[in-house]
């Protein structure tokens, strides 16, 4: 397996950065401290090409693989992890699920504009009363004649707010269980759709959260994704893509709080030396370095298998498992090498441990992928990389 990155994607990696440094870094507290999303950031992030990277180049991608599309929301989280957690949610779920699944058709009609950022999408799965039990949703789509009526609502929806498309996953057959959920695409200006309450959270803040509420959204027909009934599965596939995307935010709100941290080391001065200089110190470093050395490579061995169109859902599941506690654990670390510092919001390294946490719990907590490991590792026996 080759760990080298390609020319394509160093660049990807260099070009990204020399934006982030200049475009985001300067403004990333105040948007935290104001919970502002920066809309126009993700607009010029999508004129770039980022949030196509790994999209046909038909649809205006850049026909890239599963790693660039990683580096892009890595990169981006080392940064904001607010928006990063945006263009991943616009990425591998909204784009990724209509890119996955959706007609020919509904793929020429909306994926040039996602993919340039001129329409934020939206995926909508889980709800006030459903989360890791995506199947127990509550979301209704009835059929009369050549329409759905959608009623119920979605909750804790990355870019619900701000989104102008949104993938919908509602029950058209309550009595069939998992088998009776189909995905739709709604527009924003559907009669109907509107936002909830505000929804303050413990990190994130530049990322916008909402609940999206269907009042009698009317849909035509021609909006379901695949088959009636095919939405559960549809979403099992796109999650399984998205964890990888979870575990490249991750790593990124890692390694930013550890460079962060080695900054603040080399000049806070202990007993008449750098505290880097510290053998205590110096450890928490070693092992911070190699927990995300071991999160990336796991990442890559997922990215690679994905692309060879082999099985990856157990290897996701292990990269996003690893990489999010990686991140949680990272950025403790971070706070105590601040000492008093790193709890005051003049230093970045409390905003890094707030935003951390959510990677445990989005697109599946660290629970369920250890379920879906064990499952996996239960059934089908396992075989060392």
């Amino acid at each position: 397996m080759n760990f080298d990155l390609t020319e394509e994607q160093q660049q990807i990696r260099t070009t990204l950065a020399e934006f982030a440094e200049r475009e985001i870094k300067p403004h990333a507290a105040r948007w935290d401290k104001e919970a502002t999303f920066p809309r126009h950031i993700v607009a010029q992030l999508g004129e770039l090409g980022f949030l196509g990277v790994a999209f046909p180049e038909k649809y205006g991608g850049g026909g890239a693989d599963t790693l660039s599309q990683m580096l892009v929301v890595e990169g981006i989280s080392r940064y904001d992890a607010g928006v990063g957690l945006a263009c991943a949610a616009h990425m591998s779920l909204a784009s990724g699920h209509i890119g996955l699944f959706a007609s020919d058709d509904q793929r020429a009609h909306y994926l040039p504009g996602m993919l340039a950022a001129r329409q934020l999408g939206a995926w909508c799965l889980t709800e006030p009363g459903s989360g890791s039990d995506a199947a127990a949703m509550s979301t209704k789509a009835v059929r009369a004649g050549d329409s759905y009526r959608i009623d119920g609502s979605k909750m804790f929806i990355t870019n619900g707010g701000v989104a102008e498309v949104f993938v919908v996953m509602a029950l058209t057959d309550g009595s069939a269980g998992r088998a009776g959920v189909s995905a739709f695409i709604v527009d924003r200006a559907t009669p109907g759709l509107s936002n909830g309450r505000k929804i303050e959270k413990l990190g994130l803040h530049s990322s916008d959260t909402a609940e999206v509420i269907f009042d009698g959204v009317t849909v035509p027909v021609r909006n379901l994704i695949g088959a009636a009934g095919a939405g559960y599965q549809q979403t099992l596939k796109v999650l399984e893509g998205g964890r990888i995307g979870i575990a490249g935010f991750a790593i990124g709100i890692a390694r930013g709080a550890m460079e962060d941290a080695a900054v603040y080391a080399r000049e806070r001065r202990q007993f008449g030396q750098a505290i880097a200089d510290f053998q205590a110190i110096q450890w928490m470093f070693a092992d911070m370095a190699t927990r995300i050395e071991a999160s990336w490579v796991l990442a890559l061995r997922a990215a690679a298998l994905k692309d060879r169109g082999q099985p990856f859902a157990r290897e996701a599941s292990m990269a996003k498992l690893f990489a999010s506690e990686t991140a949680m654990w990272t950025t403790t670390k971070a706070v105590q090498i601040h000492g008093g510092y790193g709890y005051v919001k003049e230093f970045a390294a409390e905003r890094y441990m707030r935003d951390a946490k959510l990677s445990e719990i989005g697109e599946g907590t660290s629970e369920v992928q250890r379920m879906i490991i064990a499952k996996s590792l239960l059934r089908d026996g396992y075989m060392p990389a």
